[in-house]
């Protein structure tokens, strides 16, 4: 029995290091190891990256948008206050946001709020004069679904949204992963 309770051992020690390998992945993901009201903006950035978009206001505080698609399901904001420091990260692809998003809202207005939607999936519809926008998301089945954005192309407005569920390559809905 001690050549087994040797190989269990080096099997828990293997499995620890690879548990916290796959932490260490997740924590920049979501910036979950950087501290509101410590951590300086260029450590958010050192830790989740260059952000796809930022927006900076008068008081000389930023929004950092950091979408994690396309196979990503999440998108984070992290908001930066006036004194260079972290304020919170918000996940905001998620029914709450969602919500507010409203016809008669501009483009910039829509990216401020849940951030930018994937290249892949921007749709131009002629027939109907829109243009498409959709984001990869958790529901609250923890199934993957689409939100979309549907807007006026002449105007650039939103005019509706919705959501569906995402049928992946064998037609069935994909469960998020963690």
């Amino acid at each position: 029995g001690d050549k087994m309770n040797r190989d269990i051992s080096q099997w828990k020690r293997l499995l620890a290091v690879c548990v916290s390998v796959l932490m260490a992945a997740c924590v920049s993901y979501s910036g979950s190891n950087l501290n509101p009201g410590v951590s300086t903006s260029a450590e958010v950035i050192a830790s989740m990256g260059e952000p796809a978009m930022v927006w900076k206001n008068p008081d000389g505080s930023a929004q950092l948008a950091y979408p994690r698609g396309p196979a990503g399901t999440q998108t984070f904001m992290a908001y930066i206050g006036p004194d260079g420091r972290l304020q919170r990260i918000e996940g905001v692809l998620d029914m709450a946001h969602f919500a507010k998003i409203q016809a008669g809202m501009s483009k910039e207005k829509v990216l401020q709020i849940i951030g930018p939607s994937g290249t892949l999936w921007t749709r131009t519809f002629s027939n109907s004069n829109s243009v498409v926008w959709s984001w990869l998301f958790c529901d609250s089945t923890s199934l993957q679904s689409f939100f979309d954005v549907i807007f006026d192309a002449s105007t650039g407005l939103v005019r509706s949204t919705e959501q569906r569920p995402n049928y992946g390559g064998l037609g069935i809905q994909p469960t998020c992963g963690h």
